[in-house]
């Protein structure tokens, strides 16, 4: 099946997968080929897009996902590759995000801007974790 992974600075990823696992508003869902027709919406997390080759892993935000025919689309605001994460970075900016959410907690505007920044690099660093993990189990 195609896949296809795009943000606004535009493609993350496109060709094709075996499978694709996201983070849904159902829960966590996996894609395979002659899959049923699908909208939903993508939340923060992890995605894994399986090539048969190789496994990749992306960090995305909040989006949605359509699944027709053999093809995944899948639109997120970010979808970074776990393996060029930084852990140190990452914890850095969710203790940023943090603190900017509790400064901002009379300001509807600026708390949910600063709940997005936080969902988005818990995302990031779920994704990192994770993808320690995954080497883990595959050596």
């Amino acid at each position: 099946m195609h896949v296809e992974l795009i943000t606004s600075e535009g493609s993350a990823y496109s060709g094709d997968a075996v499978s694709v696992t996201l983070p849904s508003g159902m829960g966590e869902i996996t894609v395979l080929a002659n899959h049923i027709p699908l909208l939903s919406t993508v939340e923060p997390g992890t995605v894994i897009i399986r090539t048969g080759k190789e496994d990749l892993l992306f960090a995305v935000s909040r989006g949605v996902v359509q699944v027709e025919d053999s093809a995944v689309r899948i639109l997120s605001d970010i979808a970074d590759r776990a393996e060029g994460l930084e852990e140190e970075t990452i914890e850095l900016a969710k203790k940023r995000a943090e603190d900017l959410k509790d400064a901002r907690r009379g300001d509807r505007e600026g708390f949910a801007e600063a709940q997005a920044t936080l969902e988005r690099e818990l995302a990031r660093l779920t994704s990192i974790r994770r993808l320690r993990s995954h080497r883990r189990q595959r050596v």
